[in-house]
């Protein structure tokens, strides 16, 4: 039985490894992208549908074609900062295209649903191990689009029995350990391929936000999750669902948080060169430590991280950065 998965924003960082995971299980990704942040070179896992959310025929045109038993939901606006300037941006992108992304799969059966969330919808719980039970206070539009499409899928779930599996999660990084696909962002804005660009010279510092935090160095404490393993606790959502067991909300995470002098530190370690930084100021709404666990995800799902190693991720990723189809 040919078993299709609708991937959108598959041609994106976190969607693509998502594809590759899914292949890897015996499922065809059809990858569904407007190609607007997503590189179609990223796409080799299954085929791809160019197309906009926002298209609900072209969503019905796609979803009739490949008839898929599940939703796996990427594609969204998720820069922070640019959410606290422009919200309406946000609020119409995010909300509104997850509403028709939704609505098509409902309309045509589909009862399986899994969605990449964030931890951002906690908002600013400084120095909290967050978890599934930790009240939601969203601060900006990005985790406040984000909790609604929560709300949204809870709701379908009561009226039209759509049942989800919801992650949440902070940093994602690393890549794809055969260098098949990896991060790469226009703008670029994640600490540690923006540290692999300077150490490579092609951008020409590193700018550390902030050395007077209340943390062990003075620099923000952030956790990471490897995308090889995100991406597999992705599939085991799946799984489940297709088990025919309940909606259910995890987060994803170490529980633990490296600083961004450490992440500087390990780098060095990892590629032997120096990370030439400049110290800049504290950006606003930068909170000093930020770490999610993930007991429930082990325990019910049975989610182990395989390359959950800080020096790990920065070595995949570096692999990435020096690979031909790393973009200049």
């Amino acid at each position: 039985m040919t078993k299709h998965v609708l991937v959108t924003g598959g041609a994106g960082y976190v969607g693509s490894h998502a594809c590759k995971a899914l292949k890897q299980a015996g499922y065809i990704p059809v990858c569904f992208d407007n190609l607007s942040t997503g590189w179609k070179e990223a796409v080799k896992f299954g085929p791809l549908e160019v197309g906009d959310l926002h298209d609900r025929a072209r969503l019905d045109e796609v979803i009739a074609k490949y008839q898929p038993l599940a939703i796996m939901h990427f594609a969204a606006l998720s820069l922070v900062g640019e959410s606290m300037k422009n919200p309406a941006k946000y609020w119409a992108t995010n909300v509104n295209c997850a509403l028709n992304l939704i609505q098509a799969a409902t309309d045509a059966g589909i009862d399986k649903f899994v969605f990449s969330s964030t931890c951002a919808t906690y908002g600013d719980q400084d120095g909290v191990v967050l978890n599934e039970q930790t009240p939601q206070f969203p601060i900006n539009a990005y985790g406040g689009s984000k909790r609604a499409i929560e709300d949204m899928l809870r709701d379908f779930g009561n009226s039209h029995g759509l049942r989800s599996v919801i992650f949440r999660y902070f940093n994602v990084a690393g890549a794809d350990p055969e260098a098949e696909v990896g991060e790469q962002h226009v703008p670029e804005t994640h600490l540690i391929p923006l540290m692999l660009d300077a150490i490579a010279g092609k951008r020409a510092a590193l700018t550390v936000f902030g050395s007077d935090y209340e943390t062990r160095d003075g620099t923000c404490i952030r956790d990471y999750v490897h995308v090889s393993d995100l991406v597999d606790a992705h599939v085991l959502g799946l799984k489940w669902l297709e088990e025919g067991k309940p909606s259910e909300v995890f987060c994803l995470g170490t529980g633990n948080g490296f600083s961004v002098r450490e992440v500087i530190a390990q780098s060095r370690n990892v590629t032997n060169r120096e990370v030439p930084i400049i110290e800049g100021d504290r950006r606003e709404g930068d909170a000093a430590v930020l770490v999610s666990g993930s007991v429930k995800a082990k325990d019910v799902l049975g989610w182990t991280p395989k390359r959950a190693e800080l020096e790990t991720m920065i070595a995949d990723a570096w692999r990435w950065h020096q690979a031909p189809e790393y973009a200049e």
